[in-house]
Formats: structure tokens, C-alpha cells, sequence
């Protein structure tokens, strides 16, 4: 009976049985209805191991949210650079403040590493996008303007460049030669809400790349500036 409800030779139903031959899923599925039985329960084989999350090396570390992280882990990575950095936000505000985060800029120019900011233009349209989307409004062209005058010791440094740009950020990237911070744009939260990967770049990956072209874009499309105050607006 269970043969002709399955639509299969009985030979195979008593391999089943005697043999303990474990059949295919779609017989299998078949016959456990018409027995009224799990199918898993009849032939556990069948019960498909949930497969192992698949993580990237490229990812050194997952962070809920920026606050998670002191501003020592932005220093100590920057501290690391010997070719590059590179700091790609809006405002950046809250390092600008940090004493030992000028200290390592100040030390890494003397050492002749290039160093690049790129900041939000504060007459851009995606300055005024994105302090609507944070609830700020223009509070956050403020903070840029507060920022650019906290980084005002660094104009003039060896190897350090500044650039405003009107783009589109969905992270904000802090780059020091192979490894990076990425701390994501959530809408409606401000970015110390938002997640940050730690990310480094390995032989064969892809992920670490794609961000480090986004600088790259973002970087030949921005302005430079040579003055906390040169903020005369994005060139057409």
C-alpha cells in the first residue's frame, strides 16, 4: 500500500524497512504523509544541518554601536598607520576633541605619512539631508564649521589634506593603511548609534576594497580647502 502511495516499486519500500536505505526527499516526503508521521522522524539523514554562518576574514570585529567603542580604539588604529589615513565623515565632532587623536596626527605628518580629511561642505544638500534625517537640522553644519576650527593646528602640517564633499555618506570611514572602522548612517539615529566593522584588507577579499574606493570617489569629487574657514561651497 505504501509502495502504490508512493508511486514506487515495492522493492524499494522493504530496502527502506530491511536495509535501513534512507530515500529520496520527495519519496520520503510522500510517504511520511501518507504514514501521518514527521519525515525527520523517519529518516532523520533527511534533517538538513542549519548551515555555519559564513563570516568574512575581512571582518576583524562587529560593534552594536559607535558608543560601544572608546575613542582610544580610533586613536590606536590610526597609531598603527605607516602609509596612510584617511578620515571620511560629516563632522567626525567627537574626535576632534580628543587630545591624543591631534597627538597622533601631529606625530604621523612629522613621520611623513599622508594624511586626508574629508568633511561635510556645510552648504551641501547632503548636510541638510542628513541633519533633517538626524533631527538636527542645520545643527549639523554647525558642528562641521566647529570641527574644521578644532582642526585648525593641522592646516599647514606635512602630508595633511582637507577637501569638503556633498556626497551621500552611508558610513563614515576611518581608514589607517589595511584596516578600517566603518561606522554605518542609520536614518532617523545619529552615528553613535550606529553599527561599526572592523575591517582588514586579506588576499582574495573584496569587502575592504569596496570601501576604500568609496574614499577614493568621494575624495576626487570634493573640494580642497586651505583654511578652517574656506568654506565658500562645492564647486560646480
Amino acid at each position: 500500500m505504501l509502495a502504490n502511495a508512493v508511486g514506487i516499486d515495492p522493492k524499494s519500500v522493504e530496502r527502506w524497512v530491511n536495509l535501513d536505505r534512507t530515500p529520496r526527499r520527495t519519496a520520503a516526503t510522500v510517504a511520511a504523509d501518507a504514514l501521518g508521521e514527521s519525515v525527520h522522524v523517519l529518516w532523520p539523514a533527511l534533517r538538513q544541518a542549519r548551515p555555519a554562518p559564513v563570516v568574512s576574514p575581512e571582518l576583524v570585529a562587529f560593534y552594536e554601536r559607535r558608543s560601544d567603542l572608546p575613542v582610544s580604539a580610533f586613536v590606536d588604529l590610526m597609531m598603527q598607520a605607516k602609509e596612510r589615513i584617511d578620515v571620511l565623515v560629516y563632522s567626525g565632532f567627537w574626535l576632534t576633541e580628543d587630545a591624543a587623536f591631534h597627538q597622533v596626527v601631529k606625530e604621523k605628518s612629522a613621520g611623513g605619512v599622508p594624511i586626508r580629511f574629508l568633511m561635510g561642505d556645510p552648504a551641501s544638500d547632503a548636510v541638510a539631508v542628513r541633519g533633517a534625517d538626524e533631527g538636527i537640522g542645520p545643527a549639523l553644519a554647525g558642528k562641521i564649521q566647529n570641527a574644521l576650527i578644532n582642526y585648525a593646528p593641522f592646516f599647514g602640517l606635512p602630508g595633511v589634506e582637507f577637501r569638503l564633499h556633498g556626497a551621500t555618506l552611508y558610513n563614515s570611514i576611518y581608514r589607517a593603511d589595511d584596516e578600517m572602522l566603518a561606522n554605518g548612517h542609520l536614518y532617523g539615529v545619529g552615528a553613535f548609534m550606529a553599527p561599526v566593522l572592523h575591517l582588514q584588507r586579506v588576499p582574495g577579499g573584496g569587502m575592504f576594497d569596496s570601501y576604500a574606493e568609496s574614499i577614493e570617489r568621494v575624495w576626487e569629487s570634493a573640494r580642497p580647502i586651505s583654511s578652517p574657514t574656506d568654506l565658500g561651497g562645492l564647486q560646480a
